[in-house]
């Protein structure tokens, strides 16, 4: 998928490949305070291969997306197992920001999730103090359902916040 972003420039959302996962790497030491080690990440790409996916912006990775699935009690459905999409951590690089890179790394992530992977739910845990991940979240249909104290490493709460996903047209 290319999308114009200024007329010298291109986005491209593509699949993750065990190449990239230094660069990944850095875009999460850079733009978080939770860091993976590389183990991780390659397990994750292994594992989820078409909802690990990167940004490319004149073919420099400027974000990525990681998720996996997981077998959770449903956040909208009482008592019902269901196939959901976790998203572990998305980050873009600072210098690339406000140029819709999140917004449209999640709806590729959250369309594989349903269409390859099969999940009928997705969810995250965010930072509470962390508003335009909660606002860009929200306009894509996130709900907050559930307050996680203390589940970042120094203590922070996070927001746990879910999706319902439908098939496409």
């Amino acid at each position: 998928m290319t999308l114009e972003v200024r007329p010298d420039r291109h986005l491209m959302v593509r699949e993750a490949m065990e190449e990239d996962l230094l660069a990944v790497m850095n875009i999460n030491r850079i733009c978080l305070p939770e860091n993976y080690t590389y183990g991780f990440f390659e397990t994750v790409l292994r594992s989820y291969p078409k909802s690990f996916l990167v940004a490319e912006v004149d073919k420099n990775i400027a974000g990525y997306i990681m998720c996996r699935v997981e077998r959770i009690f449903s956040k909208f459905q009482r008592f019902k197992i269901c196939k959901a999409g976790h998203v572990i951590s998305i980050a873009v690089l600072p210098e690339y920001r406000r140029m819709g890179i999140a917004s449209l790394l999640m709806k590729n992530a959250m369309k594989v999730l349903r269409e390859v992977y099969d999940c009928s739910e997705v969810f995250l845990e965010v930072r509470i103090s962390n508003n335009p991940a909660i606002t860009l979240y929200e306009k894509l249909g996130f709900v907050k359902v559930d307050r996680i104290k203390q589940y970042y490493i120094d203590g922070e709460d996070a927001y746990l916040m879910a999706k319902e996903l439908a098939y496409s047209k």
